[in-house]
C-alpha cells in the first residue's frame, strides 16, 4: 500500500489535513467522570496509521475505552538520548448548536478544518502521524531515537493518559532526554518584518480546591450571626476580587525582552497594560502569566429555602507560578480568612526549563528555513499539559506545535471554544517545519 501511495505522490503535506479530519470525525470527548466514548478508537486509528509503514505500536488500556498508543521509532546514532514527541487524543465536550459547522464534521472551509480538536490538539497529532509516516515512506531514518505517544485523558489531568503510563510503564520513555508538545510554535504577528513563534518552556502549577465553612443552622425566619452561607460568601467575594502581586518570573522576562526588541520599543514589566494591548488576541493567554491566580468555579449549600444550612462549600481553581506556589498558599489564606477550610481536591507541579540548547536551535533553524521572519521566543503556559507528568521522569519539556497562522485569527480564543478551527495552510507549514526539526535535533 505504502508504495502505491508514494507513486501516487502522497506526501506528508498532502495528507495531514485528511488525518485531521479523520481525527476530529472521532468523538473522544472527555467529561472528566469516565462517562464519555473514552480514546480507544482513536488509539487503534492512530497505530493502523503507523502499523501501514512497519511499525508496531502498543495500546495501553488504563481502564476500559480509555487508551493511548506508544511506539518508538529507532535512530541513527543509538546512543544519543531520545526524543519524545506527544499529544493527547481526547478533547473537551463540545454544544453541536453553538457551531457554524458540526463540532465533529472535521469540516473543511474557508481554508480550515474546523471541529473539536483543531487546535487541542488533533492538529498536532496529526501533523506527527504525517510527518513520521512521510519519512518511513520514504526510507528516512531520524538521527535519533523517537518515541511517540498519543494519550489519554489530558483534559482531566492525564491520571488516565500520561500519568498513568509514567508511573506504570515508565520503561517506555526510557533514555528520553527532551519532548516537545502541545501549546507551543504558532505564530504571533508582530509586524511585516518579525513574525514570533511561542514555545512553551514554563507552565504554571494548580491547586484545585474545595472550601468549607461551617456554621449554625436554624430556621429561615430568625436572625442567624453565624450563618455558613453569609461567611462563604463574603471570602470568595475577597478572592474573586483579589489580585495577587505581579511576578515577572524569567520566562516571561526573556518573552517581554525578545518582543521589546522585536518592536524596537522598551517595555515595562512593571507597566503592562501596554504589552497587553500590542499582544491583542494573546494578551489572555500571556496576561495570566504575570500573576498567581485564584478563580471561584462552584458554590453548593442549602436544601430548602426557609432553613440556614450548618455548612456551604465552593471550589477555586488555583493556579501558581514556577516558584511561587508557597507564596501563592499563604496568601491565598490570609484573603480567606480563619474561618473557611481549605481542602485540596488535585494539585500539580509548577515547571520551567532554560530557552537554549541544540533542541531549541533546531527549532529555530527549521522555523526560519520556512518563514525567513520568524524567530522563536519562550513563554509560560497559564494551564497545564502532560508535560508536567513526563517532567516527573527528567525529561526536558517543551511546547512546539508549529503553525503560522493568520494576524486576524484568534488562537488563543479558540482553546476550549466555539468555532475551533485550523486553517489547511497552518497544518502542511506545520508538516514541513516538524520535518526539518526531526533532522537537525
Amino acid at each position: 500500500m505504502s508504495e502505491s501511495k508514494a507513486q501516487a505522490g502522497v506526501t506528508g503535506e498532502s495528507e495531514v489535513a485528511e488525518i485531521c479530519r479523520d481525527l476530529i470525525r472521532i468523538d473522544t470527548s472527555n467529561y472528566g467522570d469516565n462517562s464519555g466514548p473514552g480514546e480507544r478508537k482513536a488509539a487503534e486509528y492512530v497505530a493502523e496509521q503507523l502499523a501501514e509503514f512497519g511499525l508496531e505500536p502498543t495500546i495501553i488500556e488504563s481502564a476500559k475505552g480509555r487508551a493511548s498508543t506508544v511506539v518508538r521509532i529507532e535512530g541513527e546514532d543509538r546512543s544519543r538520548p531520545g526524543l519524545l514527541i506527544h499529544g493527547h487524543t481526547d478533547v473537551v465536550p463540545a454544544n453541536a448548536e453553538d457551531w457554524t459547522h458540526h463540532p465533529f464534521s472535521g469540516e473543511i472551509a474557508d481554508g480550515c478544518v474546523w471541529g473539536r480538536g483543531a487546535v487541542d490538539m488533533k492538529d498536532m497529532d496529526a501533523m506527527t502521524l504525517a510527518v513520521v509516516r512521510d519519512r518511513l515512506r520514504t526510507g528516512r531514518k531520524p538521527p535519533r531515537d523517537l518515541v511517540l505517544a498519543f494519550l489519554a485523558d489530558e483534559e482531566a489531568g492525564g491520571s488516565y493518559g500520561a500519568r498513568f503510563l509514567v508511573d506504570k510503564h515508565p520503561g517506555l520513555f526510557e533514555g528520553v532526554s527532551e519532548a516537545i508538545g502541545e501549546v507551543g510554535g504558532f505564530s504571533f504577528t508582530v509586524n511585516d518584518k518579525a513574525r514570533l513563534y511561542l514555545v512553551e518552556t514554563a507552565e504554571k502549577g494548580m491547586h484545585w480546591m474545595r472550601l468549607t465553612v461551617e456554621g449554625r443552622a436554624g430556621h429561615g425566619s430568625m436572625e442567624n450571626d453565624d450563618n455558613a452561607i453569609t461567611e462563604l460568601c463574603e471570602a470568595v467575594a475577597r478572592l474573586g476580587r483579589h489580585r495577587f502581586p505581579l511576578r515577572i518570573t524569567k520566562t516571561v522576562e526573556a518573552f517581554l525582552n525578545e518582543l521589546s526588541d522585536a518592536l524596537g520599543v522598551r517595555l515595562d514589566p512593571n507597566d503592562m497594560d501596554e504589552t497587553m494591548r500590542v499582544l491583542g488576541g494573546i494578551a489572555k493567554m500571556i496576561g495570566t502569566t504575570l500573576r498567581n491566580t485564584a478563580q471561584p468555579t462552584m458554590l453548593g449549600a442549602g436544601y430548602k429555602v426557609n432553613v440556614i444550612p450548618g455548612q456551604a462549600t465552593a471550589h477555586v481553581d488555583g493556579r501558581f507560578l514556577p516558584g511561587y506556589e508557597e507564596e501563592f498558599l499563604a496568601e491565598l489564606d490570609q484573603v480567606l480568612g480563619p474561618r473557611v477550610k481549605r481542602e485540596s481536591l488535585h494539585t500539580d507541579r509548577a515547571i520551567e526549563t532554560d530557552f537554549d540548547g541544540p533542541l531549541v536551535a533546531a527549532m529555530q533553524s527549521a522555523l526560519q528555513a520556512e518563514d525567513p521572519i520568524a524567530r522563536a521566543v519562550p513563554y509560560c503556559l497559564s494551564g497545564g499539559t502532560d508535560a508536567k507528568s513526563f517532567s516527573t521522569l527528567g525529561i526536558r519539556c517543551f511546547g512546539f506545535a508549529p503553525l503560522q497562522l493568520p494576524p486576524e485569527l484568534d488562537f488563543a480564543g479558540m482553546f476550549h471554544g466555539v468555532d475551533e478551527r485550523v486553517p489547511v495552510d497552518g497544518l502542511k507549514f506545520g508538516v514541513r517545519v516538524l520535518d526539518r526539526f526531526i533532522d537537525a535535533c
